[in-house]
């Protein structure tokens, strides 16, 4: 059986976010996000089944709007970012409504699924054509070795172990 001709699609990182959400002290949440990364999409033609993913975040870049957190979640405690400068995922499986993929963080790679919305191809002005994601699901960031804890006086878990991915990634196809 002869196979399609492979489509390539690219980031298009000015409409896309790499979001995660995480409970501090179970009473708020605090959002963050990786401003550096990089993905791409290998399809057979415009097809998204069985699409193989690739994604590389920069862990340097992560941001939560407060230089002091981000600090402690770069440093050993969390990420580590000297030693383990990168997280990825590589997809093994797309169904259309899971992504299932071995995701690397610090030096821990495991398998997890994510809920996916594939919400389909359209044409911009300028006649570029793209692909729009919306992908969700949630880790124990202890599963990767991120194992800083606290707790307070009162005994509230400062940093819950669950993290909640809200990942919204829009593809250019490359001509």
């Amino acid at each position: 059986m002869e196979t399609g001709v492979k489509t390539k699609w690219n980031i298009d990182a000015a409409h896309s976010e790499i979001a995660f959400k995480v409970k501090h002290m179970m009473i708020s949440t605090v959002t963050g996000s990786f401003e550096d990364f990089e993905a791409s999409v290998e399809t057979e033609g415009d097809s998204f089944e069985r699409a193989s993913f690739n994604f590389r975040a920069s862990i340097d870049s992560i941001n939560t709007k407060n230089g002091d957190r981000d600090s402690h979640l770069k440093s050993d405690d969390f990420f580590n970012v000297e030693e383990y400068p990168e997280m990825t995922f590589k997809s093994k499986s797309f169904d259309g409504d899971k992504i299932t993929g071995n995701l690397t963080i610090r030096d821990v790679t495991k398998e997890i699924t994510l809920d996916t919305d594939f919400n389909g191809i359209a044409t911009d002005p300028y006649g570029q054509t793209k692909a729009g994601f919306e992908i969700t699901g949630t880790i124990n960031r202890k599963d990767f070795n991120l194992t800083w804890g606290a707790v307070t006086e009162t005994g509230s878990i400062v940093v819950s172990d669950t993290v909640k991915l809200v990942i919204d990634l829009q593809f250019i196809k490359e001509s």
